[in-house]
């Protein structure tokens, strides 16, 4: 019995020490070419929370970084990396945000890569709804947290040291930072001026650095497994088609799967939420995003990229003004969001595609909050201008 109980724990022990000891360039000799493209549209939070694909990606300027949220998984025929592939556009978008990926998360992303993005073209997607009055809390955070970035960013020379300072600052007031016995004490001796905090900090870093080197292993072998393929909507029917056309287009597709209410929220999610329609009369009144906490881990964000030498182009996309109205969301709660967060984007000298004034367009969002069909159509067009150097124009003139 001892034995036979035994011997598959000594088998997996056996396991896991080969595992650990192989070296890191046998495995990724072992990876596939492939697996960069095939993680351009996997959304796979594995890559998100890693090293390896990103800066394969970054070092392939075939690659145009696309960093937001929720919205990069509405995958219709007109996003752009629907829209770019069956175009044969000059660049592949690639996908980086998922549900709840806010500015921290972002920003512990981009400083794991600072090294490498000098001159990159990104863009980045904003949503309202990160701004809420409290900022980002631990249900958006600890989903999205990576350790390996965590750790990074205790090893990293290369950011500005009032910078990484900022960051630190905030990011220790979440429990993965707070739980973590390294990661809480390294971060602490970078924020204070406690002798004692700075030798328990020079006591655990050989351990830290130990664990952040099992960390980049764990990667490569995720990375090495790839992801799960998003189901994705490529059509034909975008080929050879004007921007007015395109806009046409989008708004008859839109119809077809939002005609069940006057909110302009497709069928499929407007059936979700119709018994509670009702009750959402306006229980957002005096609500703003005017004020929140995430501007300032936004300013991170645009820091570290002015840092950099990032050339990002933001897209500050709008509200369904419909149900926004419903929900008696005042509308100067909105404006303030919209005017706040474009003034401190130009302000660091970085472009912005703001689609404000879309908030009451037609099948320009899918649902409540998320960038739809038409909204597509607008995005790809000043993403294909920013790509190509050209002059950003929010505006898409309609097919008579």
């Amino acid at each position: 019995m001892k034995k036979a109980l035994f011997s598959p724990m000594i088998i997996a022990f056996l396991v896991l020490v080969i595992l650990v000891v192989i070296p890191n360039q046998w495995i990724e000799k072992m990876i596939p070419k492939s697996r960069i493209n095939q993680a351009a549209t996997e959304l796979n939070p594995f890559m998100f929370q890693g090293k390896y694909v990103q800066q394969k990606m970054l070092e392939d300027n075939h690659f145009l970084p696309i960093y937001g949220s929720s919205e990069l998984a509405r995958l219709d025929r007109f996003h752009p990396s629907n829209y770019f592939k069956e175009t044969r556009g000059y660049f592949t978008p690639f996908l980086i945000g998922r549900g709840g990926t806010e500015s921290l998360i972002h920003f512990l992303n981009f400083s794991e890569h600072i090294g490498q993005i000098k001159g990159k073209k990104m863009v980045f997607v904003l949503s309202p709804q990160w701004f809420q009055p409290n900022g980002t809390d631990e249900s958006h955070f600890v989903p999205n947290y990576s350790a390996l970035q965590g750790y990074d960013l205790a090893f990293n020379k290369k950011m500005d040291p009032t910078l990484k300072k900022k960051a630190m600052e905030r990011l220790v007031k979440f429990s993965p930072i707070q739980n973590d016995p390294f990661l809480s004490i390294m971060y602490k001796a970078e924020i204070t001026n406690n002798p004692w905090t700075k030798r328990e900090s020079a006591l655990v870093r050989p351990m830290a650095f130990a664990y952040r080197e099992l960390l980049i292993k764990k990667d490569l072998y995720y990375s090495l497994a790839g992801g799960i393929p998003h189901k994705r909507d490529i059509s034909p029917k975008v080929k050879n088609k004007s921007w007015g056309e395109l806009a046409v287009q989008a708004n008859h597709f839109g119809e077809r799967k939002s005609t069940n209410n006057h909110f302009y929220v497709i069928n499929s999610q407007y059936n979700k939420i119709r018994k509670m329609v009702p009750s959402l009369k306006d229980n957002k009144i005096g609500a703003s995003y005017g004020e929140s906490p995430e501007y300032q881990d936004f300013q991170l964000v645009l820091d570290l990229l002015k840092q950099a030498g990032a050339d990002p182009l933001f897209i500050s996309v709008p509200v369904n003004g419909p149900w926004y109205d419903y929900t008696g969301f005042p509308k100067e709660g909105r404006t303030a969001y919209y005017e706040r967060i474009k003034k401190q984007i130009e302000t660091e000298g970085f472009q912005v595609a703001d689609f404000s004034n879309h908030e009451y367009d037609p099948y320009f969002m899918k649902d409540t909050i998320h960038i739809g069909w038409k909204g597509w159509v607008y995005t790809d067009k000043v993403i294909k201008d920013f790509y190509e150097g050209k002059k950003i124009d929010v505006e898409v003139v309609q097919a008579k």
